[in-house]
Formats: C-alpha cells, structure tokens, sequence
C-alpha cells in the first residue's frame, strides 16, 4: 500500500466511477483499475464489487475509506495551516513594551489590530526597557517597545515615537499658576526624577546645569507613571511623558508646558535576520497608525 494507491481509491469513492475518477487524477482509466487492484491485492481484501461496469465498496472497503477520509481532511488541514504561516506567520503575536507606553498607545494599538485578526493569540508584557531588548533579540517575542537608551546591537531598531516633555505638578501647587515652567524655575524644588540613564533625564539635566538650576531631588524612577503617581501624592514635581500622564489628570493631577526642548523617544524594535511575517506587519501598521499625524496619540 502506497500514498498514491490511496490517492487512487479515494478518487473512485468519492465520485463513485474508475472513469470520473480518471478524469480527476489525470489518468486512464485501466492505469485508475489497476492501482485499485494492487491495492487490493497487498490488502488481502476487496474494495469494491465489479458489476456491469460498475464499483460497489464492499463493507470492508467502506470501513478503510472512513479511515482514509479522516486522514485527507487533516491533511487538508495541515495544507491550510501551512498557508497560513506562510502568509502571517504561527497565528501567535508576543509584544512587550516599555511601561510608558503600556496604557494608552499599546491597548489602542493592539484594538486596530486585534479588528482585523481576530483568531491571532497575542501575549503582552510591560517590562524595562532593557528587558524588552533581551526578549526581542532572543527571539522570544516578535515587537518590542523601548526608549531610547537602550544597546540595540542584536536587534533590528527603528524610530517610533517621540513626545515632549512636560511639567507634572500636585493640585495647590505654586507653579500651576505659571503658563510655562522654565528650568530656573526648578532650581531648589522638590522634583521626582527618572532614572540617570534615561535619555529624556539627561537631556533635562544639561538643560538644568545650564541654567544653574538645581532641583532637590526626592525620589528616582524609571517609570514616567510612577513619577505621575508620586507627583499626585504631593512628594513634588517632576517631567512627565504627557501620554502617560493621562489617567492622573482626570484625579486631579496638573500639566504645565515646559518650555526647554526635552522629548521622550522610544524605538520599535524586532529580531535581527528574521523577515516579518504579515501579522507583525499588521500589528507594526496599527501601532503607526496610532502615532501618525491625526491619530489617536499624535507624535511630536
């Protein structure tokens, strides 16, 4: 018994004629009775009753026909999967990002997308910056979102977003009375700040060394909403990505326009040497479309 027997058998079950399914597979009709023959033969039991130049499956070879079906339709199945890879890759997404973006830019985002992939699985994680990297350039996950000062040796990194600094201050704060804040306006104020290596701090801090201003620093973050968070219990103020800031504005937290040139950046990054497939394409399109001028969360 040979794959290409069953082929033959399952032609002439299915349209119930040696010369139909002939037609079907390309063949002769005495090339279709003899494989069925053969076939029967390393069996050792007919398929079909011979009658008047008709085939009639005996029990036994309605029986082996149950069982080739059920085959050919995975088989089928296998066929589709592997058109479905080919086309937008394992039917599985996996993100992380940085935290900053994790509550507005990434659900909005990952909604467009899900619209039009609604069977994709995706798996999300909200991580370091520098973890998002690692997890990209190992191949873990497909797209990751970072800032700016991360090593992107060992991934593939391209512009994403860039926003620009504002201003965070507590309800009663002296400065919400301010238009702007200038940077010798923090000289001596309690401020929470981000961590040394984050791009957008240093930016600041050569602002504020410039300016010979000097703000007491309370607290250190890495993350944009916690220094929302700390700035909203009255520990200080401090420079906040204004996309992140949202949720604390509607609890009472208050923006003020900065008026130094300090921005916020973040990359997209994927694995190196490996070609994207049309779901991450998508998903990369959704997240652009977002940030693009007119979108949702309008990039500087």
């Amino acid at each position: 018994m040979n794959q290409r027997q069953i082929e033959v058998f399952h032609a002439v079950m299915l349209h119930h004629t040696a010369s139909r399914a002939a037609e079907v597979l390309f063949m002769s009709q005495p090339a279709v009775s003899k494989t069925i023959q053969q076939l029967e033969r390393s069996l050792g039991f007919a398929l079909f009753e011979r009658s008047k130049g008709r085939m009639t499956p005996t029990p036994e070879g309605q029986l082996l026909h149950e069982e080739v079906a059920r085959s050919f339709v995975g088989l089928i199945q296998l066929r589709q999967a592997a058109a479905r890879i080919r086309d937008f890759g394992s039917g599985k997404l996996r993100i992380a990002s940085l935290s900053a973006l994790s509550t507005n830019i990434v659900p909005a985002a990952l909604k467009g997308f899900q619209q039009r992939h609604p069977n994709v699985t995706i798996t999300y994680q909200t991580r370091l910056s520098s973890e998002v990297r690692d997890l990209v350039a190992s191949g873990q996950f497909d797209l990751g979102l970072a800032a700016d000062e991360i090593d992107t040796s060992g991934v593939d990194a391209v512009p994403y977003c860039r926003y620009k600094a504002v201003i965070a201050l507590p309800p009663g704060h002296p400065f919400t009375r301010k238009r702007q804040i200038k940077p010798s306006d923090l000289h001596g104020v309690s401020f929470i700040a981000l961590s040394p290596e984050d791009t957008t701090r240093q930016e600041a801090d050569a602002i504020l060394r410039a300016n010979k201003a000097e703000p007491r620093v309370v607290l250190t973050t890495p993350f944009s909403s916690n220094v929302c968070a700390m700035v909203l219990a009255g520990l200080g103020c401090g420079l906040v990505n204004p996309v992140t800031s949202a949720g604390y504005v509607a609890q009472g937290l208050v923006l003020k326009p900065f008026s130094a040139d300090v921005h916020f950046r973040s990359l997209m990054l994927f694995p190196s040497n490996r070609k994207q497939s049309r779901i991450v394409r998508d998903c990369v399109q959704e997240f652009r479309k977002i940030v693009q001028p007119g979108g949702r969360y309008e990039s500087a």
